[in-house]
């Protein structure tokens, strides 16, 4: 078995998990396959030496597994790496909550020794595509979490015209309006007052930011809907960032965000699901009065 490494490398904890990892695949036949910053970081901080792994130059690699070391932004950006290779991903936990990273420092061996064995479940997460209309390449217009729409200064308000399926629905004044997927619904949309959702659900939420009028709540529409926004602001610009990666755009730039023709495996534990997460992560449903 290949298994490619990448790693957040402003966490000194991945130097335990990089530990881990080599150990347990010590005298083992599989090919581990690190990015390259990865294991510089790695070199640069321990004296533990390792001849075990290749190294991951650029994009172009294969394997049979990913491993996300980090929190859940680091998994996002693993997933920009694998893209539409269709290799499951399984996020290993130096975070804060961690629904996408979700295997802990503690449970590493484990989760290894379920990968080898096959004992794993695999989800396939829907993504969405972001095109723009001057027509922009962008190195990769892809999101599992989200696409935010956000105002570039910190005082006035932007608007934002949204249609679906070419048919107008709303105006938005506010803040800004986050596009997120089922994935990403607890992520930024969930911190402006966005439904929770379950990973398989076929469906895309539309989040404002603070929005002018107290009427308006996060819609939520089928995925294979495309939506069209128009962005009408003060300075005459705006801000949207795809998963963290950001970019400021002229309001006559349109954007249009639609169901990407591939999606990311998430490996998952056995045991692990996303109602125990939501349980033990959010304290979904505790009740305090006791």
């Amino acid at each position: 078995m290949t298994l490619a490494v990448f790693g957040n490398t402003f966490r000194p904890t991945v130097l335990k998990i990089m530990e881990i990892i080599f150990f347990f695949f010590n005298e083992k036949e599989d090919t581990l396959l690190l990015d390259k910053e990865l294991f510089n970081y790695y070199q640069e901080h321990t004296n533990v030496q390792s001849n075990q792994q290749q190294l991951i130059m650029d994009d172009n690699f294969s394997a049979d597994f990913a491993l996300s070391i980090g929190g859940d932004g680091t998994f996002l950006n693993t997933a920009a790496r694998i893209g539409s290779k269709n290799i499951p991903i399984m996020g290993i936990n130096t975070g804060r909550l961690g629904f996408l990273a979700d295997v802990s420092v503690d449970e590493v061996e484990i989760a290894l020794d379920a990968i080898l064995q096959r004992q794993i479940k695999i989800e396939e997460r829907t993504l969405l595509k972001v095109d723009f209309s001057d027509g922009r390449v962008v190195e990769y217009p892809y999101v599992l979490n989200e696409v935010s729409v956000l105002k570039q200064d910190s005082s006035s308000m932007i608007s934002i015209n949204a249609y679906l399926n070419e048919e107008a629905i709303h105006s938005y004044h506010a803040d800004g309006l986050i596009v997120a997927t089922p994935t990403g619904s607890t992520a930024y949309s969930m911190s402006v007052g966005g439904p929770l959702m379950v990973p398989q659900a076929q469906n895309i939420i539309l989040s404002p930011i603070a929005s002018h009028s107290l009427t308006v709540r996060p819609l939520v529409v089928p995925d294979n809907w495309i939506i069209d926004l128009e962005v009408y602001s003060r300075n005459g610009c705006y801000l949207v960032t795809m998963d963290g990666r950001t970019l400021a755009l002229d309001q006559d730039v349109k954007i249009r965000i639609s169901k990407a023709d591939y999606k990311i495996r998430v490996a998952k534990q056995l045991n692990h699901t996303f109602f125990d997460s939501l349980k033990s992560k959010l304290m979904w449903g505790l009740d305090k009065r006791n």
